[in-house]
């Protein structure tokens, strides 16, 4: 029986590009013929096949035993990883910047310290000016190590020079490694639950982040320090819905890479996770003319021909652009239009389905029943809201799997499937239960769809009305509006009201918008 599995050797090979994998063949046969190397072997065997098969590998490759696979396979995994950092050396200046730490600790052991002190500041200089405070305090404790142990006489009053160098690395890295974490458990936080639902969870955010912000003196603090403190800031006004103090921080985020250009070759994901979330700032605030000019930047940047590049990028990209381009279609209502992009975002969640998590996954799809809905297309709309309530993990974004359902029961309105929508509305309200998410929003609008079938058509339009008034006065709390931003439920009441298209209304709200 076949060994089919998800095989690490494996991925990483499906992960390679054209010009990697020649790279990687020369790399292997720098010594030699390649007819004797059986990792080479080996990796033309994986690489030739749709899916992982142990049994198939032993009959392509049989100069390796089942007994020496394993063995061959963590050879070919080490000899992959090394052609890849040659390779994408000239792109990454952290990895130059490690080989030269490494050159320098070879001149360290052939007694030449002071060519390796050399070494050392030049790692050094050009760590502190790309912001790897890491490696500039790498390249520090081993120039304290030589001073320590060799009369190098290198400079007078040397040992109090690098205490202080060391002193002030070490003091930017704790308050980077501090606002890092607490952007991290801020993050981490906002996957799990999404925004905040209730005052308690509002008051117990704001205390916690109040206890962990630091404070921040932009003349002293290095570019990490500024950023870390940024993204905290973007992540708390994000969860707490104050999008006007998220949209002033994530600007702050990209301006600080406007200011610092090199800085979007060296830490490119940072600059489009900026720019990422200052569009979803905007987006939250209908702040359209921002928006587009954002989306541009952001579009102009994916396609510079001279920017930094690998499948890491590439992914979040494909993930931001497309992302916010549906978020265009929804502010425009042009959801049919929006359609016409799904197939390319199929094949990329194809192309990019080793690097994208199920969080995004699930967003898209979740985004992609949307433009279903607005165009009409409630059976599509259904298709894909059931990728997202048949997903095991109901943990993993309990606001989209909570939406999702409350969506799949208009759709099933829409589509005339009214035979389901009782048990549905029930199985929902457990859902809501167990996720200890009844917000009045939600109950309103189970309790209406529950009522839907009893309504006589002559009254219907009046009940839509009722509703309509019932989610106004909600939203007018802003602890429950939260659900609106995931379904914008008025425009499909008042097009249920007006009887027209959602995707008319939508549209006729976009140009008083504007």
């Amino acid at each position: 029986m076949s060994n089919v599995s998800q095989d690490a050797v494996f991925q990483l090979i499906k992960t390679l590009a054209r010009s990697e994998k020649r790279h990687f063949r020369l790399f292997a046969t720098r010594q030699g013929s390649s007819s004797d190397i059986k990792f080479l072997q080996l990796f033309d065997a994986l690489d030739g096949m749709s899916h992982y098969d142990e049994e198939q590998v032993l009959k392509q490759v049989p100069g390796i035993k089942k007994a020496q696979l394993a063995n061959q396979k963590a050879n070919l995994y080490k000899q992959m990883l090394a052609s890849l950092r040659l390779y994408h050396a000239n792109q990454n200046l952290d990895i130059q910047l490690h080989e030269q730490l490494d050159h320098a600790r070879v001149l360290y052991n052939k007694g030449l310290y002071q060519q390796s002190l050399k070494m050392l500041e030049k790692v050094k200089v050009a760590a502190q000016q790309a912001s790897y405070q890491h490696t500039a305090l790498t390249a520090l404790t081993f120039e304290k190590q030589i001073e320590q142990q060799y009369i190098t006489r290198s400079l007078e009053g040397r040992a109090e020079a690098l205490t202080e160098e060391a002193n002030d690395l070490l003091g930017h890295l704790s308050r980077i490694h501090h606002n890092s974490s607490l952007a991290l458990r801020l993050y981490g936080l906002y996957i799990k639950l999404g925004h905040a639902r209730t005052q308690e969870e509002r008051d117990k955010l704001t205390e916690f982040f109040k206890a962990n912000v630091p404070t921040l003196d932009p003349k002293k603090a290095c570019f990490s320090e500024k950023l870390s403190f940024y993204q905290s800031h973007v992540w708390y006004n994000y969860i707490l819905q104050d999008f006007k103090s998220c949209y002033r921080y994530a600007q702050k985020w990209v301006d600080l890479f406007e200011e610092e250009p090199p800085m979007k070759q060296q830490q490119t994901t940072d600059y489009i996770k900026g720019l990422h979330n200052l569009l979803l700032a905007l987006y939250n605030m209908l702040y359209y003319s921002k928006f587009k000019e954002a989306l541009k930047k952001l579009e102009d940047f994916a396609a510079d021909a001279d920017r930094r590049s690998n499948p890491n990028i590439e992914m979040l990209l494909f993930l931001y652009i497309y992302t916010n381009r549906i978020n265009a279609f929804y502010m425009e209502g042009q959801f049919t239009e929006g359609l016409k992009i799904v197939p390319e975002i199929k094949r990329n969640l194809n192309v990019f389905k080793q690097q994208l998590d199920p969080h995004r996954q699930l967003i898209f799809f979740y985004k992609i029943a949307c433009l279903y809905f607005g165009s009409g297309d409630y059976n599509g709309t259904i298709i894909y809201l059931e990728k997202i309530i048949h997903y095991k993990d109901v943990n993993l974004r309990e606001d989209i799997q909570c939406f999702a359902r409350i969506l799949n029961l208009i759709a099933h309105y829409e589509a005339g499937k009214d035979e389901l929508l009782d048990y549905q509305v029930k199985s929902v309200y457990r859902f809501l239960g167990r996720m200890n998410d009844q917000q009045p929003m939600q109950v309103a609008i189970c309790k209406f769809l529950r009522n839907l079938p009893d309504i006589n058509p002559l009254e219907l339009k009046s009940a839509f009305i009722d509703l309509k008034e019932t989610l106004l006065k909600i939203a007018d709390n802003p602890l429950y509006r939260r659900p609106f931003l995931y379904l914008d439920i008025i425009s499909w009441l008042d097009s249920k009201i007006k009887n027209v298209p959602v995707q008319q209304v939508m549209q006729q709200k976009f140009r008083n918008m504007k």
